[in-house]
């Protein structure tokens, strides 16, 4: 498998760079700028490019960058994603007094991304986080991916299988989006309140 992380540089981008490194997938990691990517891909030991460039001939690219960026460089890069499928990674979210609220959109940022570029869309791996992931062994978490696109989904979930030491789970289609990008929120309301860590491990499944 070969996994392009557009915009693959910050924090979260490079803790997934390495973790799928490290599982035996090929990863490309991509940047607005060419130069910013090459030095990253150096100190990771993966490839690096240009996200327009990063992308080609990927399985699969993970929209790895900031929430508040992620509908404008999905329509920068759509033709150059074409039919990849695109696995988005975001929550957009609200930060208050009060503590981290869901955003006022009623859909959520994967569905509004899905809208911007041609291929499938799916979304995940939202209750992950990139402290938890650059650990010296994968997180004992579950990781969730949703979808519509079959195909897509089930490339998805092997990423994601990669990335965890628990499972990877179908969440059902891409409205539940919703739900996993509000999970975001809930996640760091409670890390901040408890000074922890927390992850996702679901019961009761077969």
């Amino acid at each position: 498998m070969k996994v392009a992380l557009i915009g693959g540089t910050g924090s979260f981008g490079r803790a997934l760079a390495v973790r799928l490194r490290d599982a035996g997938v090929e990863v490309v990691i991509g940047s607005r700028d060419a130069d910013r990517a090459a030095e990253a891909a150096r100190e990771l030991g993966v490839e690096g490019a240009a996200n327009e460039d990063a992308v080609g001939g990927a399985d699969v690219a993970v929209l790895a960058v900031k929430a508040d960026a992620a509908l404008e460089t999905a329509g920068q890069l759509a033709d150059a994603i074409g039919a990849t499928p695109l696995l988005s990674v975001g929550s957009e979210l609200r930060f208050a007094p009060q503590g981290v609220l869901p955003s006022h959109e009623a859909r959520s940022l994967a569905e509004r991304v899905a809208e911007a570029v041609p291929g499938p869309v799916v979304a995940g791996l939202h209750s992950l986080a990139a402290a938890t992931l650059a650990g010296d062994a994968p997180p004992d978490e579950d990781a969730l991916v949703c979808g519509d696109d079959a195909a897509a989904k089930e490339l998805a979930l092997d990423l994601a299988s990669r990335l965890v030491g628990g499972r990877a789970l179908d969440a059902g289609p891409l409205a539940s989006a919703r739900a996993l990008e509000g999970m975001t929120g809930v996640i760091v309301n409670l890390n901040k309140r408890y000074k922890g860590h927390a992850g996702l491990r679901l019961t009761g499944l077969p």
